[in-house]
């Protein structure tokens, strides 16, 4: 894996862990709030391992994959979030 897929994946890991203690810390009712927060959160890392790189080369589309990944994690969770609180 080349070092620019781990600068994405890495991304992406860090939003299943920020999913995963969602699930498991947050209240029923702001599970919506901590994955907003996880976002954000995903976009300053997301940012800060990019710069981090020093490349220049390729820097928006790392940028847009990461988010791109990150938005698609927390999706996932914010669903799985509304089918338990259904139950």
């Amino acid at each position: 894996m080349s070092w620019q897929w781990r600068s994405v994946v890495g991304v992406w890991a860090f939003a299943v862990v920020c999913a995963v203690l969602v699930g498991a810390l947050s209240l029923p009712g702001q599970h919506l709030v901590w994955v907003g927060l996880s976002f954000a959160g995903c976009v300053i890392g997301t940012l800060c391992v990019q710069l981090a790189t020093g490349r220049k080369d390729g820097y928006v589309d790392r940028v847009t994959r990461s988010l791109a990944g990150a938005v698609v994690v927390l999706a996932v969770a914010s669903g799985i979030f509304a089918l338990i609180g259904l139950v």
